[in-house]
């Protein structure tokens, strides 16, 4: 193979965006502190019917975590950015090297019926080979999580 064909085409970012009858800090201490009140462990984890409960450590430098029946702790990713209530952003590689990690980011704007969230996922040029398919997995991935499941738990 030449360099030429093993070069990745950029993929654009993966973008949802939802409206939800929260203030913003509601919807950010809804995405952030209750993270596990709503995320669905069983369908999108690391250990998958063996997860307890995941998180996020609210600061620049804390992980995004799962942890397991046996108290294993999966990392997912580490907040790069903390905003509150506005925005935070955080690396994403659930239970991968963190090498490959991406980028995900989730923006809060009050409007008038309530806040819309906005998130952004990036990096996949990361993957490599992988990254095409597995943008595609989050397509679906976020479609559920974010577009159902936040939506709800926001409701």
């Amino acid at each position: 193979m030449s360099n030429v064909e093993s070069i990745q085409p950029y993929l654009e970012p993966l973008r949802k965006e939802v409206v939800v009858r929260r203030t913003p800090q509601e919807a950010f201490e809804v995405f952030t502190t209750k993270l596990a009140s709503w995320w669905p462990l069983h369908m999108f984890s690391i250990y998958q019917a063996d997860a307890v409960t995941c998180g996020i450590e609210p600061r620049v430098g804390g992980d995004v975590f799962e942890v397991g029946k046996d108290g294993a702790r999966g990392l997912w990713g580490t907040v790069l950015l903390w905003e509150p209530p506005h925005r935070f952003a955080m690396t994403w590689h659930p239970g991968h090297d963190p090498a490959t990690a991406q980028e995900v980011e989730v923006r809060f704007a009050a409007i008038p019926d309530g806040t819309r969230v906005e998130l952004t996922h990036r990096g996949w040029a990361k993957l490599g080979a992988a990254a095409k398919e597995t943008r595609e997995v989050y397509e679906g991935g976020w479609a559920t999580v974010f577009d159902v499941c936040f939506v709800e738990a926001c409701s």
